[in-house]
């Protein structure tokens, strides 16, 4: 009995520290449309950035796309919500997989600055 509670503790601890790796990272860039904090018992910060829409060269247009994104610092959030219609530049890191109580999507900003 004792070994196989000992087994599922190990186990969750392997799951919990092999879906906080990280899988990417990277940077998204576009106008940010949405900042909200969302939840009844976890409270999580969500994003959406609208990311092309952007002329190819050649007169073809890109479709616009809509990332969506967690923020796990409360500090970035808020320069986020600060920031809301203006084009930034999103630095993110992408887990394996999220937990409930870290945010609704995969995708963590961590950082973020303007485009002038």
């Amino acid at each position: 009995m004792v070994i196989s509670l000992l087994v599922l503790v190990a186990l969750g601890f392997a799951y919990y520290f092999i879906c906080g790796m990280t899988y990417s990272e990277g940077t998204r860039s576009g106008i940010l449309t949405k900042v909200s904090k969302k939840g009844f018992i976890f409270k999580t910060y969500e994003g959406e950035l609208i990311v092309g829409g952007l002329n190819q060269g050649d007169g073809a247009i890109m479709p616009a796309s809509v990332f969506k994104f967690s923020v796990l610092d409360k500090k970035v959030y808020d320069q986020l919500e600060a920031d809301q219609g203006k084009k930034v530049v999103l630095h993110y890191k992408q887990v394996l997989k999220n937990f409930f109580w870290q945010g609704e999507t995969d995708y963590f900003v961590h950082d973020v600055s303007f485009i002038n």
